[in-house]
């Protein structure tokens, strides 16, 4: 599927997450923050592994900075899709149209002097609310800051589905995973793909929820052990990892541009690589997942409720 391209080149189904090369970030972390020299190790990897697409944001500490130095450095600036996102708007600036318009501008014009490019290759606002000034990053896309705007959705669906027919987006990053249905329930991904709108799927392992050994599974999150059970006794069968079953079941949906994985080594970056590489599941095992009965509770399934604010996105 070709929903985008850059420099003529269609994105890679597998976006590289980089919130971990600017702060210690998800629920199945153990290493921390990684250092320099890794990060020009994990991006190497992906980028000779066909990777062109990666995923950062204001908001994600260094990251911004780490990955423009990395990019530079390496030489391949000019051939990677960077998706970056505008800082979540104040209270203040969320009431004040004008003072909305000028904390963005002033937020993608931070973003292309720490990435170190003139024009962006593609904004999202964070978070979902903030969409609501939508107009106002189409507005910086016109006078030739960035390439594509877009908006980083919630959990539920129904405001994507608002972003799509509204004419103003041209990407959406979505979350969804084995687990999480509901925006691939309520077609959301189709209706963009229809309408030649790139759909960036995130939190493919449930920020690490899906993957980390079950007896690490923190005590409030306990619940999802039984349906963890049933999808790794499917994986079983078929002979793969819980990991990749997760990931290839996400890479069997219609309407899903590219996939964000996140990774703290290049061991992550070469798994990843060999998932995608094996490409969609066949049609009968993604029915068998399809028929499982998988009832997690709501607040498990969101990663914006869990105690740790640290590792909602």
């Amino acid at each position: 599927m070709e929903l985008l391209k850059w420099n003529g080149e269609p994105l890679s189904r597998m976006m590289l997450g980089t919130v971990q090369f600017g702060m210690p970030y998800g629920i199945a972390n153990r290493s921390g923050q990684p250092e320099y020299s890794e990060v020009l190790s994990i991006l190497k990897e992906a980028i000779d592994g066909g990777v062109n697409a990666l995923d950062t944001a204001a908001a994600y500490g260094t990251s911004e900075e780490v990955l423009g130095r990395a990019l530079r450095e390496l030489g391949v600036a000019d051939r990677m899709f960077v998706v970056t996102k505008v800082r979540p708007l104040t209270p203040e600036e969320l009431s004040n149209p004008e003072a909305a318009g000028r904390a963005i501008e002033e937020s993608v014009h931070e973003s292309r002097r720490r990435l170190r490019l003139d024009r962006l290759p593609g904004v999202l606002f964070h978070r979902e609310a903030d969409g609501a000034f939508v107009e106002a990053l189409v507005e910086l896309r016109r006078r030739g800051f960035l390439e594509h705007a877009g908006v980083s959705c919630n959990n539920f669906p129904g405001p994507a589905e608002a972003f799509v027919r509204s004419g103003n987006v041209s990407a959406l990053q979505i979350p969804g995973n084995i687990l999480d249905r509901r925006h691939q329930q309520s077609g959301i991904f189709r209706l963009a793909e229809d309408r030649g709108i790139g759909v960036y799927l995130r939190s493919v392992y449930l920020q690490g929820l899906l993957v980390m050994p079950e007896g690490e599974i923190p005590p409030h999150l306990s619940e999802i052990i039984p349906a963890r059970r049933r999808l790794q006794s499917v994986a079983d069968g078929a002979g793969l990892s819980l990991g990749e079953l997760s990931l290839r079941y996400m890479l069997s949906q219609r309407g899903v541009t590219s996939i964000l994985t996140g990774v703290e080594n290049v061991d992550q970056v070469r798994r990843n690589l060999a998932a995608f590489a094996a490409g969609p599941l066949g049609s009968d095992l993604v029915e068998a997942i399809d028929s499982l009965a998988l009832e997690v509770p709501e607040d498990v399934m969101t990663p914006s409720t869990w105690s740790n604010p640290s590792q909602t996105r």
